[in-house]
């Protein structure tokens, strides 16, 4: 009863050799270990990928160990913690030329922050606020400024999911309870313990050297250098974007939440911890049926998936099962250069894919990311009935 990779390692090739991206890595596994571990082109194992918005989860679940210890309360306001988060006002779009200011008609939890309805936005997803911080100079989160966390919010607090710099308030949470910078936290509490030995917010130049290079597709479909990239030296650890690390190293924290909070005798939360995390913490909450890109040099538009879906702590959820594909309940999330990990909770199985490449949710990627997907389930399938 193995797991025959060969199907998913002629997936990446070909999809090499057609331009869909210049290296991938693909890692499927289970509670007891690796059952695939694959790559093609330009990258191979020992690849670091910037992480992106795949940090979300790494963050949240530093947060989750405060929740635990009883440090921090999931419906308490992020202000009792963070004063300056009070100072912040919602953008209700514009007057003609001027931007409509008002105060958040609530106030917002760290629940919230975790689920992405505290009201925070990105300008690379909302017009509005694209339109705000591109008229005012406002900095955008990518410039490594920590001013931009302070652009106004987009939503009103638990009115709407909006995607943004909620997790980066997060992380200053973490910041603030513990008294460790977020980079040092989750280096001593989550990347250490599981042996996630190429995790981190600051590379060294070692590992600069095993970062795969940024590409983006451009209106000839071909792939092309891109002059952008994460700042070196930025003012704060982005709990948003932040992190860099291998797919093997991903695939380690998968496992942890495929086996409750705990990998080889290691524990990092509870097992009720984990359950809470991949529980709906958004019902009736609505979430947009496209997230519309305001800046189509880094993300396309990004429809929803036509099926009932949810957000824990941390995680997107699927609230149902996809045939041939995940199960009802399964977490995941992605990163703006195109990399991909969900964790199904009821099959026992997990995987990443990991690739670098703009926009986000580039048509070729996400065709090839469904048959990654579709062929795992196969072979899990396959295995199981043998």
């Amino acid at each position: 009863m193995g797991f025959d990779g060969s199907g998913i390692d002629g997936l990446l090739s070909a999809a090499v050799a057609d331009g869909v991206f210049t290296g991938v890595v693909a890692m499927v596994v289970d509670r007891d270990g690796i059952l695939y571990e694959g790559s093609a082109g330009a990258a191979g194992s020992d690849t670091i990928f910037r992480n992106a918005s795949m940090t979300k989860a790494l963050a949240t679940t530093g947060a989750l160990q405060l929740l635990e210890q009883g440090r921090i309360d999931l419906d308490q306001t992020v202000e009792s913690i963070l004063p300056e988060f009070g100072e912040l006002q919602v953008l209700d779009g514009y007057d003609g030329d001027t931007p409509i200011l008002n105060p958040p008609a609530s106030k917002a939890t760290i629940r919230q922050l975790m689920t992405h309805t505290a009201g925070c936005g990105y300008s690379f997803t909302n017009a509005d606020l694209h339109r705000f911080c591109t008229e005012t100079g406002f900095p955008e989160p990518f410039t490594g400024l920590k001013q931009s966390l302070s652009a106004p919010m987009t939503k009103h607090p638990g009115t709407m999911w909006d995607y943004g710099v909620n997790t980066d308030w997060l992380g200053l949470v973490v910041e603030k309870v513990s008294g460790q910078s977020l980079s040092t936290y989750l280096a001593e509490h989550l990347f250490g313990p599981l042996g996630m030995t190429d995790t981190t917010f600051a590379p060294t130049d070692e590992q600069r050297g095993r970062v795969l290079e940024l590409t983006h597709r451009g209106p000839d479909g071909d792939l092309e250098p891109v002059d952008m990239d994460l700042p070196t030296d930025p003012e704060w650890d982005a709990a948003g974007h932040g992190s860099y690390g291998t797919a093997r190293d991903y695939a380690r924290f998968i496992r942890t939440m495929l086996n409750d909070g705990e990998l080889d005798g290691t524990r990092v939360l509870q097992a009720d911890t984990v359950t809470l995390a991949f529980s709906d913490h958004i019902e009736g909450i609505p979430m947009p049926e496209v997230m519309y890109s305001a800046d189509p040099m880094l993300s396309l538009d990004v429809p929803a998936p036509p099926v009932p879906q949810g957000w824990g702590l941390g995680f997107h959820l699927m609230k149902v099962d996809l045939p041939g594909m995940r199960s009802n309940g399964t977490g995941g999330w992605s990163g703006l250069f195109n990399t991909y990990y969900w964790i199904d909770r009821a099959a026992g199985v997990g995987a990443v894919i990991m690739t670098q490449v703009l926009p986000f949710f580039d048509p070729k990627i996400v065709e090839t990311v469904l048959g990654f997907e579709l062929a795992v389930y196969a072979e899990v399938g396959a295995a199981a009935a043998a």
